[in-house]
């Protein structure tokens, strides 16, 4: 079924029979094909999400809703493995870091049928208004047909994070992933169907997003985007949703800092710099790549750094031992690669990396790179660059770090590894963005709001927050006094 659609509930091919190649970045050969999905396809999975809305999804109840998301939980659990190998082959993350993401995705399922199911309980909640002639009660009702439309770097996980919460708050829904890794997305809709979700609640379309993702952006019947990617996409996603005057929520990239301070273990602060700037070889939107060192530690921490990552384990995702997989395309590792020549133009120093001629010969790779001396106004420091390079430079005081750090047009993410506690708690509340990490970089909790602010969009998803994203709230007031109200027939 890779290369069909999933449109109320039947496989269907794209309304044209157009195809797209499905590359494995490791060996850089087609192994499947996913329908190049057109507006039309589009229209029509957005028809079954209103019909099945309307015929009654809108109506179940919390607990009916958490039954049929917690069978989901279950499928993806019962077919982890195999989940976790396609998204290999799919988008070439190491085979380590993709069953974490099947862990993940099925523990999301499970926790929003809890939220599900809790939700009943708040419906009707009533509110103080300082007025007994009155009573408030609060309604929690699905948005409509939610339009979800996801990256390629985390393609299980992102769908998860999306579908889950839409589907706890009653929403019916059409998902467009990546055209580079839609696999595990359709994967997911096969799971969903096994598990008895009623036909048209979920629909997957795929396609580029020139094409099928435009349309589902600026649908009429799409009352709620939920859109993670790149910020000129966003922008695109944004103005689409403009003429609609629809509801938008918006996680776009980034270009997190890490500040390391001098009291901490360096060794520590190595491993939290690998985990926070190379996981998914640095293709994750929250990546601390910029990496600022209190100038007392500064040399000390390259010598370990630079021994760390020149031994990193490069290679096919499928081998247990990598710890750093191929880019996602020839496309990604060519656009890597021009930034960090660009950035050594601009006067940047590598301390390892750097040349992707010494890399495999097969597959999308590109070293681990290190460089030094990057000025604020270098684009190895302005610029998202999505691929395993990280970017090193030397501070000297709290303040100048904070100011560092700050200065950034992003503010999805940012890390300080710091012992003294007073010192740590404060920088963490001086950096301006969604997400801080405190002695650690990069773990995302599915109990957490994620999300960030300036470019890096707005909005949260996750945790109960993902869920009212999903969700309308309705007041109903009534008037519950014997008297009359009296405005306009008031006795004279």
């Amino acid at each position: 079924m890779q290369n069909l659609n999933f449109i109320e509930g039947r496989w269907t091919p794209s309304a044209t029979g157009q195809t797209l190649p499905v590359i494995d970045p490791a060996t850089e050969q087609a192994f499947a094909e996913i329908p190049r999905g057109t507006a039309e396809d589009i229209d029509a999975a957005v028809t079954a999400a209103e019909k099945a809305l309307n015929a009654g999804w809108r109506n179940t109840t919390g607990a009916q809703r958490a039954k049929l998301l917690r069978a989901i939980a279950q499928g993806i659990e019962a077919e982890a493995e195999a989940l976790a190998q396609l998204d290999v082959r799919d988008c070439g993350k190491p085979i380590i870091e993709a069953r974490y993401d099947a862990g993940d995705a099925a523990l999301c399922f499970n926790y929003y049928a809890d939220l599900a199911e809790a939700l009943d309980a708040r419906q009707g909640e009533a509110i103080a208004i300082g007025d007994d002639r009155f009573e408030v009660k609060l309604r929690y009702e699905p948005a409509g047909v939610a339009g979800l439309i996801v990256p390629w770097n985390f393609p299980l996980v992102n769908a998860a994070w999306k579908v889950a919460p839409a589907l706890a708050a009653g929403c019916s829904v059409v998902i467009k992933p990546s055209e580079l890794a839609s696999l595990s997305t359709l994967s997911l809709a096969r799971i969903a169907e096994t598990a008895g979700l009623p036909a048209g609640v979920l629909n997957v379309v795929t396609g580029l997003g020139s094409e099928a993702g435009a349309r589902l952006a600026g649908h009429p019947g799409i009352a709620k985007v939920s859109f993670t990617g790149g910020v000129d996409s966003g922008r695109r996603v944004m103005q689409a949703r403009a003429e609609l005057v629809g509801d938008v929520a918006l996680e776009l990239g980034g270009k997190s800092a890490m500040i390391v301070f001098a009291d901490v273990d360096l060794d520590h602060a190595v491993e939290w710099i690998l985990m926070g700037s190379l996981y998914n070889q640095g293709q994750v939107c929250a990546a601390t790549s910029r990496v600022l060192v209190q100038e007392s530690v500064y040399e000390a921490l390259l010598t370990k750094l630079h021994a760390a990552v020149v031994g990193l384990r490069v290679g096919a995702g499928v081998d247990d031992t990598t710890q750093v997989g191929p880019l996602i395309s020839a496309a990604q590792r060519d656009r890597v690669a021009s930034m960090v020549r660009q950035g050594i133009e601009q006067g940047a120093r590598v301390l390892c990396g750097g040349d992707v001629s010494a890399s495999h010969g097969t597959g999308f790779y590109y070293p681990p790179t290190v460089l030094l001396d990057v000025s604020r106004e270098n684009l190895l420091w302005t610029e998202e660059i999505f691929g395993p390079v990280l970017s090193v430079t030397r501070f000297s005081t709290e303040a100048q770090a904070i100011e560092l750090a700050n200065d950034s047009r992003f503010g999805l993410a940012a890390a300080v590894l710091c012992n003294d506690q007073a010192q740590r708690e404060r920088v963490a509340s001086s950096l301006v963005a969604g997400i801080v990490w405190a002695n650690c970089s990069g773990p995302a909790f599915i109990q957490a709001p994620w999300g960030g602010v300036k470019q890096s969009g707005f909005r949260r998803g996750l945790g109960e927050w993902g869920m009212h994203e999903f969700l309308e709230l309705k007041q109903i007031t009534t008037y519950i006094s014997d008297q009359a109200w009296g405005h306009f027939t008031a006795a004279s």
